[in-house]
């Protein structure tokens, strides 16, 4: 029963981070580069 309740929090939130990824990308964001160059870490240029 454990196992069952811990499979389908896992399953909600990887749906969550997903879906949020997918709102990002369709805001014109990159997946790997937020385009806040101060957080950059050196691939923007």
């Amino acid at each position: 029963m454990g196992t069952w309740f811990a499979g389908i929090l896992v399953a909600a939130a990887a749906a969550l981070a997903v879906r949020s990824m997918i709102r990002d990308k369709k805001k014109g964001g990159s997946l790997s580069c937020g385009g806040d160059c101060s957080r950059c870490r050196g691939h923007c240029g």
